[in-house]
């Protein structure tokens, strides 16, 4: 018997975490109070209530919340303050999702007196590495089942099997046509895995994509938008100012028109192992071009190089599930700092897949001199004469190098 009585879920009512529900409680034998996160995947969520009474769960039991505004505001904005991008392409929109559904599962073993939390993450992936790190950081004590690790039901045919020997409505996507492919969404992104993606040489069928047209489809006019910013974060577009998932919102609509956000990656995976997957992140690619453009201004010199070099620490933390980490707090510390003059608006092309910056400007914090950088005189502004004695100082280390390297050869 186990001596765990309540155990919150992870639940999104589909066909794993469903059969999940009902292995807890023959396994398990204990309580089951389920979460179900809206993170702006765009799915009707409801249904998830219905399976979860369906199974006997109670329904102060059933934690339907949406989290969106959080999400963007709390987790995608400070992330893209960093610029963060990991191994030179992804975005990291399933990486930032987990840090938050960690804590909202603390949150609600802590009002329900649960004694556990429970995922649906293979034991193959990343995210089973995500949710239990930030729970551990969290509440230390907590117990974490993870099925994947535990059962034999290691294939889709052995999922379905047991649904339908214990019941579980099956949606038609996995009865016929083949394996569905893995799919993950939110606000920020959706990324593809499966079928024929395991094949690295194949290309991804057209009919996956969701959010985006291709480049060829978009359309023959490049469209202009205005991006205005403020210690950092996106806060309008073209002059209306709206909550943090609203703008990204509106951001993965303008892009998706345009083809932008399409992204086929094989990284390298927390476990050992490589993966191929495929992303469409339209409004975060416009986000993260215009951000550094808002930063070329008014950020220091050094101050930038500082953060390029910081960066790819930070995005590794992201991805490996140390959100909740002291060193990312740390770090984010001072990445927020930098963002206190990063004050200003961005002009944006879209165009077939590309995003363009065609303009930007601060009032308060520009750093950029027009009459120190122009080609025109600058009526004494800047010596040129001051240059000769810069490279001579610097050369100097290089010139005896040279000179010995001849006395020697």
């Amino acid at each position: 018997m186990s001596d765990i009585k309540k155990a919150v879920l992870a639940y999104s009512g589909g066909l794993d975490t469903s059969v999940i529900l009902k292995w807890l409680q023959d396994t398990y034998q204990c309580e089951v109070v389920t979460f179900t996160a809206d993170l702006g995947q765009g799915e009707e969520l409801e249904p998830a209530r219905a399976k979860a009474l369906q199974f006997g769960i109670k329904p102060e039991n059933i934690f339907i919340d949406d989290l969106r505004e959080e999400f963007v505001r709390d987790f995608v904005f400070p992330m893209f303050r960093a610029n963060t991008v990991y191994e030179g392409e992804y975005l990291l929109g399933t990486s930032i999702a987990r840090p938050l559904i960690a804590k909202r599962l603390i949150d609600i073993t802590n009002l329900t007196d649960a004694d556990a939390i429970s995922h649906g993450a293979t034991g193959k992936g990343n995210d089973q590495v995500r949710f239990e790190l930030g729970a551990y950081a969290l509440k230390p004590g907590i117990k974490v089942i993870a099925p994947w690790r535990e059962w034999d039901l290691l294939s889709r045919e052995k999922l379905l099997a047991y649904a339908e020997q214990h019941g579980i409505p099956v949606e038609m996507k996995h009865k016929a046509g083949g394996s569905p492919y893995s799919m993950d969404a939110n606000l920020l992104h959706i990324s593809y895995e499966g079928r024929h993606l395991e094949n690295p040489a194949a290309e991804a069928e057209e009919s996956m994509w969701r959010w985006t047209v291709s480049p060829e489809a978009a359309p023959d006019q490049a469209e202009y938008i205005d991006l205005e910013f403020e210690q950092g974060d996106l806060v309008a577009i073209d002059g209306l100012r709206m909550a943090a998932h609203e703008l990204l919102a509106n951001l993965n609509q303008l892009g998706g028109k345009h083809g932008i956000g399409r992204l086929d990656l094989v990284e390298n995976r927390y476990v050992g192992m490589k993966s191929r997957g495929c992303y469409e992140t339209p409004g975060g690619t416009i986000l993260l071009r215009a951000h550094r453009a808002i930063e070329s201004i008014t950020l220091d010199r050094e101050v930038a190089h500082l953060k390029d070099d910081l960066m790819p620490r930070y995005a590794s933390l992201i991805y490996n599930g140390y959100w909740w980490s002291p060193e990312r707090r740390t770090l984010q510390t001072l990445i927020d700092q930098t963002q206190q003059s990063v004050n200003g608006w961005v002009r944006i092309k879209l165009y077939k897949g590309n995003v363009i910056v065609t303009g930007r400007d601060s009032k308060t914090d520009s750093l950029f001199d027009s009459t120190i950088a122009t080609f025109e005189d600058d009526a004494g502004a800047y010596d040129q004469k001051d240059a000769g004695g810069f490279i001579k100082l610097n050369a100097l280390r290089m010139r005896i190098a040279a000179n010995l390297a001849s006395r020697k050869g």
